[in-house]
């Protein structure tokens, strides 16, 4: 069991399914209070039934309140998970780009412009990001979902270097493929790219209980994502060019 997650007041956005759902079961498993949170409200209350968890479904970027109410007054642990994988190239409409900034990484600016007050009252919290190995490197055929998620992982190091004198704590998670219904929607980009090294929901779960007990901000659900960053900073034209030969390979549909 995990010290910190037992007992704590949690939240859990884009928790019908996928990532959400496994976060959800593994922090009731280890004796949090859970509230989980989706647009779709069927789902999510299937996984409340489930596990013992308090469903409050809608926005996850304005959730928070509602929450906090649920859990008697407090949340100690705020999982910012909910995502959209929008695909397309600068050409994608702006309203494909501007979904992707409102859930990728504004509603993480709400969820924390609402707790951050309460949580340096208190001297703690923890904010948990689901951002995914894009935010850390970039995704063939995703432009608006590889800026967003870059978004995503900058605030929550920016949160992380900004208050952890304070008492708050901050997890980037960055997996790369995760069997969910978001992979199965990056069609054949995802199929060359995310597939072969795909790994279960709860495999992210497992690497997040390992980061908080380790009080470490990045986590890592594939290992090798690090050497990726690595290349990706110490040799950037060298690292663009093998990700441009993946991308010539997808056009040319191998």
């Amino acid at each position: 069991m995990v010290e910190a997650v037992q007992g704590a007041g949690v939240v859990v956005t884009g928790a019908g399914g996928g990532i959400g759902a496994a976060l959800a079961r593994r922090f009731a498993a280890e004796g949090a209070r859970v509230v989980v949170n989706d647009l779709d409200a069927d789902r999510v209350k299937a996984v409340a039934d489930e596990i013992g968890a308090i469903a409050v479904p809608g926005d996850a970027s304005a959730v928070v309140g509602a929450a906090r109410d649920a859990l008697g007054g407090t949340v100690d642990i705020y999982c910012a998970n909910a995502g959209v994988g929008s695909g397309g190239s600068e050409a994608a409409g702006e309203d494909v780009w501007a979904l992707a900034w409102d859930v990728n990484v504004m509603a993480h600016v709400r969820a924390a412009e609402a707790l951050i007050p309460g949580w340096l009252e208190r001297g703690g919290g923890r904010f948990v990001s689901t951002v995914s190995a894009a935010g850390l490197l970039t995704m063939i055929g995703a432009a608006p979902y590889s800026v967003t998620k870059h978004g995503a992982y900058a605030f929550a190091e920016w949160l992380s270097l900004t208050y952890r004198h304070r008492g708050i704590k901050v997890h980037a998670i960055c997996p790369q493929g995760v069997r969910t219904d978001m992979l199965a929607a990056t069609g054949s980009a995802g199929d060359l790219v995310l597939q072969p090294t795909a790994i279960e929901p709860d495999a992210v779960a497992d690497a997040l209980m390992k980061g908080i007990a380790e009080e470490r901000f990045l986590i890592l659900p594939h290992p090798e994502v690090a050497g990726y960053y690595q290349a990706r900073a110490t040799e950037p034209d060298r690292w663009l060019t093998t990700m441009n030969h993946i991308q010539q390979k997808w056009e040319a549909g191998e």
